[in-house]
């Protein structure tokens, strides 16, 4: 069984990492040189690559079983998602011709803000671009038969957007902390990919157990870092996937048996 891996970052490697155990022969894309370097002696080949250029293959690296599209943006704004996730999974498709893809996208899709429990049934509408861009990619994963892996805000070793505020201070409760956060962590994450593999097509949503709002969330900071909690006020920087506020229930993926080991971001913090 054969697995591309387009995208060897922070879940990429992990995922990777995973195939490679289970017997698969894996490759693994990067972006630069440099990244792909990084890689050197992880067990199995990195190519650089330009997703959004002109990818090609060897004749053995050709239908593959598996193609998992879990590429960052970067940063980038409206142009780079366009350019990574959209045409990038064409192109990829393209030259590839996997037999199976996965994406992996985002629960900014859902673009409730009242709090409400959302599922795969449930209706899209992101606030941003970005997210918009995020479910053309998904309906080019689902023409294929692919599988859409929804995750929810990924954290893990050496990273965790929450915890880096609180440390450095910058962390406040925005309207007293009311906003839901749904998190996971990295290696459920990567469990979840490999799980993929297997599953029927259609979108999952991929998130642990345990939705919690920003105040639950900073509590547990502050209770092990034994620390006072962050000051009420505004966020000072605008979300790149826009600001919902929801619960995201992941009950269709653990019905396929995946569970997350990490089942809560508190049950997490003593290895973060």
């Amino acid at each position: 069984m054969k697995v591309i891996i387009a995208g060897c970052g922070f879940l990429g490697e992990a995922a990777a990492a995973l195939f490679l155990k289970d017997g698969w022969d894996v490759l693994g894309l990067c972006a630069t040189s440099e990244s792909a370097g990084r890689l050197t002696g992880c067990g199995f080949p990195v190519l650089a690559m330009d997703i959004a250029g002109d990818p090609s293959f060897e004749d053995r690296w050709l239908r593959p079983d598996v193609l998992v599209h879990c590429a960052s943006s970067g940063g980038g704004g409206v142009e780079g998602y366009d350019r990574v996730y959209r045409v990038g999974l064409e192109r990829l498709l393209a030259a590839a011709r996997p037999k199976r893809v996965i994406f992996t996208g985002s629960t900014s899709v859902y673009g409730q803000t009242d709090g409400s429990w959302v599922d795969e049934n449930s209706g899209t509408n992101p606030p941003a671009s970005t997210g918009k861009i995020l479910l053309e990619a998904e309906r080019i994963a689902l023409s294929h038969q692919g599988v859409v892996l929804r995750f929810s805000g990924l954290y893990g070793p050496g990273r965790s957007v929450l915890l880096r505020k609180y440390r450095s201070g910058e962390a406040v409760l925005e309207n007293g902390g009311i906003r839901w956060i749904n998190q996971i962590h990295r290696d459920d994450a990567a469990a979840a990919v490999v799980r993929a593999a297997t599953l029927p097509p259609g979108i999952y949503n991929a998130t642990d157990d345990t939705p919690a709002t920003q105040r639950e969330v900073y509590e547990w900071i502050a209770i092990h870092l034994d620390g006072p909690l962050p000051p009420i006020g505004i966020s000072p920087r605008q979300r790149k996937r826009g600001a919902t506020n929801k619960r995201v229930s992941n009950s269709k993926l653990r019905a396929t048996g995946w569970a997350p080991r990490y089942p809560s971001y508190r049950d997490a913090l003593p290895s973060l």
